[in-house]
């Protein structure tokens, strides 16, 4: 069985080494953990958010950034590809895991992400994939704008079953470089998450591509929240290879795109503030590309649904 944990020990052990480059902070924190502040204090770069992507990924992911004419009105941009799309985006990448802190003074709450998810196994998820790891290190990533406190470190410790001084938790906050590139990233994985939601076979699914525009970013959160998801929301990209019938195959692509969803519209950030900052009001099909692509190994047919909106894109992105 594959190890995202052990596959992602390289890329952690690249950005602790040359820190300086990617402009992150190698901290000890509590109990000889290790911190890596990227994008807390520190401004890190958009070649640290690639590796970060990748160490989600549980390095079974490839991560490029690209100049591209993906859009005519926004060059730059991500590109993700695996060859283990189920283990790598929802075995790893998947920001399934809510972490918060007992204290009720410190008010940290968070989904983590990265391969230590595939040790806590804390998601039904899992045993839909049908898969675990083992590893004696682990790495967890946090999209927040602070430290996480000590109950939770023991916490990530105690379930992951990996003992805190090899254990690494890296912070990116939504409005840094880091967290920009890193949320992007998930283009691939949000099309993995609604394919296991609309009930496709996920052993059905063979290699998966995904490219999405990368957002400037703003130093509001709620923006910059807004434009990374209207990245994937709006131009986002993604083509699955599968293994089906064509029938299968149709009815997935039919039903992908995020212009499927009765909250596509307006951007993100709207949306959000108009059911009172609560996601669980948010029609849970808005969170797609905007095109799929569906290639059946089985045929050789190919389905092709949904569009690049330029229009809602340049408005999320302030241009």
């Amino acid at each position: 069985m594959i190890s995202v944990n052990q596959r992602s020990q390289h890329l952690i052990t690249d950005l602790i080494d040359n820190s300086d480059y990617y402009r992150v902070e190698v901290i000890e924190g509590y109990k000889n953990c290790t911190i890596i502040d990227a994008g807390l204090k520190n401004d890190g770069n958009m070649e640290a958010g690639r590796i970060v992507s990748e160490i989600c990924l549980g390095g079974l992911g490839r991560v490029h950034i690209l100049n591209s004419l993906q859009s005519e009105h926004w060059p730059l941009t991500i590109q993700v590809n695996t060859n283990d799309p189920v283990i790598a985006c929802l075995g790893s990448q998947y920001a399934g895991w809510s972490l918060s802190s007992q204290n009720k003074e410190n008010k940290f709450n968070a989904l983590g992400s990265g391969p230590g998810r595939a040790l806590a196994l804390k998601e039904p998820l899992f045993k839909d994939i049908k898969y675990s790891d083992k590893y004696d290190k682990t790495c967890i990533v946090l999209e927040v704008d602070s430290f996480p406190p000590d109950d939770v470190i023991e916490k990530i410790s105690k379930d992951t079953g990996v003992s805190t001084n090899n254990l690494t938790i890296i912070i990116t906050p939504t409005s840094s470089i880091v967290g920009n590139i890193q949320v992007v990233s998930r283009v691939l994985e949000v099309a993995l998450h609604k394919a296991h939601e609309l009930k496709f076979p996920m052993e059905n699914i063979i290699e998966g591509f995904g490219s999405a525009p990368i957002p400037p970013t703003s130093p509001d959160f709620l923006t910059a929240m807004g434009r990374t998801n209207d990245a994937i929301i709006f131009a986002g990209i993604t083509q699955l290879v599968v293994r089906s019938s064509d029938k299968e195959a149709k009815e997935l692509c039919s039903n992908m795109p995020s212009s499927k969803s009765s909250d596509y519209g307006k951007p993100f950030a709207e949306i959000f503030k108009d059911y009172e900052y609560d996601f669980f009001k948010i029609d849970a099909n808005l969170f797609s590309p905007s095109k799929v692509i569906i290639s059946n190994v089985e045929t050789g047919n190919t389905f092709i649904n949904g569009e690049i909106d330029n229009k809602l894109m340049k408005k999320s992105f302030g241009i």
